[in-house]
């Protein structure tokens, strides 16, 4: 796959932005007082940001992956 440079740049900093950026948001929901209920099980609120964070990962990963590609290829 053929991309242009500043295109397949604009992917990797975007990835690397998923990559840095979720895991800080996850930290703070697992500290709010939302993410446990009164016997310290997960709630749904905490679930929900889990899934959120995971897919945002994966595809900031992905991102990143297809920008180096396109450098390369």
């Amino acid at each position: 796959m053929q991309i242009p440079a500043i295109l397949g740049w604009v992917l990797i900093v975007a990835g690397v932005w998923s990559l840095a950026v979720w895991p800080q948001f996850l930290k703070r929901v697992m500290k709010d007082p939302r993410a446990r209920d009164a016997s310290g099980k997960a709630t749904k609120f905490l679930t929900v940001h889990v899934v959120l964070v995971t897919v945002s990962m994966v595809l900031g990963l992905a991102t990143a992956a297809i920008g180096v590609a396109g450098l390369l290829g």
